[in-house]
């Protein structure tokens, strides 16, 4: 009996006919082509069941197509977001965040994604959580239940026992350790794989201490060269890009050595750093805007005088080092540490990084087409032409002239719906 009416739903199934294609045609007054740095006057993008399906200048509107008008604004891809920690705000720092249940943070992180994707940037690359929060939103972003944006997510970040990805704030009567900590090759082989079991999309490691772990100096090399190169080897062998959070210069050389696709922070590269993050296509993730935030309101937000001492120490370095690895030709990409600042604000970072050499379509190309090589999606984000998804952002001035339009999103479409 149960196989006749399965038999019969799939027969009926077969006979339906095929739902329509869903068409969404969005007209503007230009298009910003980032790969080119020219515009495309009056543009008619038609995205088709979520993709890119033609871009035109001028051309027709699709008969029954849904349209979204953008009259009088400028058409960019969606933003991509290289590094973000939806599970954390900075508002507690600290011990304060002690006070909340593990489940708060969860919370957290779909306020978080929302904010994210209001603000423009229809990707982002999350690199370290605890207990699989964000791994959760991405699932319930994808399934529909939330809004959020395209997530790719590392789990925990992994590190050595003590070091700057481990549990440092708590007593030895509490036993606290991050699950991703190994003191070998073959431990965080290890860990490379339980976190891909859970879903990981790329790998963290520490190389280095940071500034908001303690008893961690962020310019002292954490992993041994061997022990980094087992994990970018076996994320490698997984098919999954690799992350190195490396404030100082002997992490990140090692770090570039073991073959990790990106560096993040790179605050203390030296000229050997840049010299090889160059030759190797190692690309950096430097995040130059949150300093003003941290120091301004770190110490309201209970972040301890220790942390912000290294973040006083390290910040100029940051920024004069990220003009010196864009001026030597070394790849770069957006990346914020959403978390350490307020999510809402991280379209700021467009003017800093202008301001310490880029060009502004040389950022706006860090957040988008260079963003999509390091995460090995080229042609699927970070680009507005067939193919790809149906990511757009609007702003109503020049971002070629101001690129503090970024700042300013007027409009945000993912997979071709408008966010409201």
């Amino acid at each position: 009996m149960k196989t006749s009416v399965l038999a019969a739903l799939a027969a009926l199934a077969a006979s339906a006919a095929p739902l329509s294609a869903e068409t969404v045609a969005v007209t503007a007054d230009r298009l910003l082509d980032v790969e080119t740095g020219r515009y495309v006057s009056n543009p008619v993008v038609v995205i088709v069941d979520g993709k890119v399906s033609s871009v035109t200048s001028g051309g027709a509107v699709p008969e029954g197509a849904e349209r979204i008008d953008l009259a009088g604004h400028t058409l960019l891809p969606g933003l991509i977001d290289m590094h973000v920690h939806l599970s954390g705000r900075p508002e507690y720092g600290g011990y304060s965040g002690l006070q909340f249940t593990d489940r708060f943070w969860t919370a957290i992180a779909v306020s978080n994604a929302r904010t994210m994707l209001e603000i423009g940037f229809t990707t982002i690359r999350n690199v370290g959580d605890s207990d699989y929060n964000v791994a959760g939103v991405d699932q319930a972003i994808e399934e529909g239940w939330i809004i959020g944006p395209r997530i790719v997510n590392a789990n925990y970040a992994l590190g050595a026992t003590g070091g700057h990805c481990d549990e440092t704030f708590l007593p030895p009567s509490f036993e606290a350790k991050s699950p991703a900590v190994g003191d070998s090759p073959e431990e965080l082989r290890k860990r490379v794989r339980e976190q891909r079991k859970y879903g990981a999309e790329v790998i963290k490691a520490c190389a280095t201490g940071g500034v908001f772990s303690r008893n961690t100096a962020p310019g002292i090399q954490q992993l041994s060269l061997e022990e980094l190169t087992a994990i970018a080897d076996e994320a490698h062998f997984w098919g999954l890009k690799a992350a190195a959070h490396a404030h100082g210069a002997p992490g990140i050389k090692a770090a570039i050595r073991a073959g990790f696709d990106t560096i993040e922070h790179a605050s203390y590269a030296d000229d050997e750093a840049i010299r090889l993050a160059k030759e190797r296509g190692t690309f950096f993730s430097m995040d130059i805007f949150n300093t003003e935030y941290t120091l301004s309101q770190g110490a309201a937000n209970g972040v301890l005088e220790e942390n912000l001492a290294k973040e006083r120490a390290l910040s100029q370095a940051q920024r004069d080092n990220f003009r010196r690895a864009h001026r030597a030709g070394v790849k770069m990409v957006f990346a914020s540490d959403a978390a350490v600042m307020p999510h809402e604000l991280v379209g700021g970072q467009f003017r800093v990084m202008v301001e310490y050499g880029m060009t502004p379509l040389e950022a706006i190309q860090a957040a988008t087409i260079n963003a999509a090589e390091a995460l090995g999606q080229e042609g699927e984000v970070g680009v507005v032409k067939p193919g790809a998804w149906g990511d757009l952002i609007a702003v109503d001035g020049d971002p070629l002239a101001d690129v503090g339009e970024l700042a300013d999103v007027d409009a945000v479409i993912k997979g071709g719906k408008r966010v409201d």
